[in-house]
């Protein structure tokens, strides 16, 4: 079957079934294209908490899939490539965070979403890159708080919180890994372009940026900017919808290794399939999923 007719076989099923495609900015751009809405991780959650459908096909990884089902316990939710994880969310167990608790005590524990469902179940609230230190600030009676798993999200919000912000030492490799060599290379090449980096990125890299943004962040800057080009420090999915709703202007990812293989495995033959059978679905144990999506209605009500 070719894409075209891959293409239509998917819009078919997604009318018959009555389902929503959702797709993650970092998702390869043939899934980005079919995607009835493509975001970053709170702009994913919003739209998951709110759709009428009946079957959500989440095309990213395994913790945004179990978001849809902790907001979404009626619906079925499909992820076409189940085996897509991510490393970040591996680096923290439930039984860590509650020891942090024990460590901590009083302290609310803000845990990014990306993590898994019965790590949000231990925590306070969680939160994304793009809301991260409205959530802290939220926390108006305590002059601390812990976040878990990413430490460069962590080192991020606390340069703009007086709160004393302790962390887990989590990290995403493809942002983690970037290097000060390739920032300044790349800069080199391209003088006139921003840098823009995402949360992410570790606090020496962040120094040499123009400007730190979300994913979605990033692309409402890059529309709205008047300079043409643009340095992107994040996954380089994100490249497509830059390019594609911007094609007056340029722009380069900071590093060939901004690539992350588990959020390049989904293909439009694997959404097909999971829409043919319903499968592989996610769900999540009711008494986790009770716990975890307090912690998600938290954030969502937060903004």
């Amino acid at each position: 079957m070719n894409q075209e007719d891959l293409i239509q076989s998917i819009l078919r099923l997604k009318q018959q079934k009555n389902a929503v495609i959702l797709a993650h900015n970092y998702q390869p751009p043939a899934i980005q294209d079919i995607a009835d809405m493509t975001g970053d991780s709170l702009e994913l959650s919003r739209k998951a908490a709110s759709t009428t459908a009946d079957v959500i096909v989440f095309c990213g990884v395994a913790f945004m899939a179990e978001t849809a089902a902790i907001l979404n316990p009626g619906k079925t939710v499909l992820l076409p490539r189940l085996d897509a994880g991510c490393p970040m969310a591996d680096m923290i167990t439930p039984d860590d965070v509650r020891a942090v608790r024990a460590k901590h005590p009083g302290i609310p524990i803000v845990t990014y979403v990306n993590s898994t469902a019965a790590v949000k179940a231990e925590s306070t609230v969680c939160c994304t890159s793009a809301n991260s230190i409205h959530v802290v600030e939220s926390f108006t009676e305590h002059d601390a708080v812990y976040m878990a798993p990413d430490q460069n999200l962590a080192k991020y919000t606390a340069r703009h919180t007086r709160k004393k912000v302790y962390h887990w030492n989590g990290y995403c490799p493809i942002h983690h890994n970037l290097t000060v060599e390739a920032v300044q290379k790349k800069k080199k090449e391209h003088p006139d372009a921003l840098f823009l980096a995402h949360p992410e990125c570790p606090p020496e890299i962040l120094d040499l940026a123009d400007m730190v943004q979300s994913t979605s962040g990033m692309l409402r800057f890059v529309a709205e900017s008047p300079h043409k080009a643009f340095i992107i420090g994040t996954e380089e999915g994100i490249l497509h919808p830059m390019r594609k709703k911007n094609p007056e202007k340029l722009f380069y990812s900071v590093s060939g290794t901004m690539v992350c293989p588990d959020m390049k495995k989904t293909s439009l033959e694997d959404v097909l399939l999971a829409m043919e059978t319903l499968q592989p679905r996610v769900s999540v144990p009711e008494g986790i999923r009770i716990r975890a999506l307090d912690a998600v209605e938290r954030m969502l009500n937060i903004g």
